[in-house]
């Protein structure tokens, strides 16, 4: 799995950093999501994809064949 992040989308909502926050962050400054591993281990992959997908913004983006 390779994940990418669309930082123009991302609204800050914080889904992400409290379903995988081994994979997400965000930035003090105004809540941006930061990538902490575009291409997680295997046991993140369920949580990683459950971000992607209450991600208001749509702003997490998955490739599943990388």
């Amino acid at each position: 799995m390779k994940i990418t992040v669309d930082e123009e989308k991302c609204c800050g909502a914080g889904q992400c950093v409290l379903i995988a926050p081994e994979v997400f962050d965000q930035r003090d400054e105004d809540g941006i999501v930061v990538l902490l591993a575009d291409a997680p281990p295997a046991e993140r992959h369920t949580a990683v994809r459950e971000a992607a997908g209450v991600c208001p913004a749509a702003a997490i983006h998955l490739d599943e064949t990388g």
